[in-house]
């Protein structure tokens, strides 16, 4: 934030003027700065919001989460799939979600429904290819754990398809219920910050 001549001398007057009069003025012109310099600044061209759907090719999958897509007026975006945590690169089955959701979605046209932007920039998305929902398909599979901590947006029917999706991948053993207690990828993150 650029401090102009007429701010730094109102910051100056609010103490050393004689009058309440005064005060108050320069009390007014620092307020409206403040204002200025913290009110949210509208979206820019290309920038994701919530509530936006977009229609991109997937050009890219980082992890078993994580995709990036390129719209049709060739604008690239990072998208975490949204109400899942799938396994981190790094973990047992890692590269399985990862590749799993390479053969669903790489180099196909999704639609990305946004219904958050995180603190990375990366949209929060539900992902959907053929009207099937790309991110229940990586917990049904066993490749994902549904991440209840950060369900904002998700209605009632959609958490208990999630649940359901995750209870019956558990109980049948798929990917990585099969192992017998397989460690939720945000207890792996949390013990590998300190390291």
């Amino acid at each position: 934030m650029k401090v102009t001549q007429t701010q730094q001398r109102a910051l100056l007057r609010i103490f050393t003027a004689k009058t309440w009069p005064q005060r108050l003025g320069a009390l007014l012109i620092v307020g409206l700065a403040l204002w200025s310099y913290l009110k949210p600044s509208p979206p820019t061209s290309g920038e994701l919001q919530r509530g936006m759907q977009l229609s991109a090719q997937v050009v890219g999958v980082a992890d078993g989460d994580t995709i990036t897509v390129l719209s049709d007026d060739r604008k690239q975006y990072k998208l975490r799939l949204a109400f899942i945590d799938a396994p981190e690169k790094a973990m047992p089955f890692g590269q399985v979600a990862k590749q799993a959701l390479s053969d669903l979605i790489y180099r196909q046209t999704v639609t990305a429904s946004i219904i958050d932007v995180d603190r990375y920039g990366r949209g929060v998305a539900v992902i959907e290819h053929n009207q099937r929902d790309i991110n229940l398909q990586q917990v049904t599979a066993g490749l994902a754990w549904h991440y209840t901590q950060y369900t904002k947006g998700q209605s009632s029917t959609d958490f208990e398809r999630y649940e359901s999706a995750q209870t019956q991948a558990k109980s049948q053993k798929t990917g990585l219920w099969a192992d017998q207690h397989p460690t939720p990828p945000w207890d792996w993150r949390k013990a590998n910050r300190n390291n």
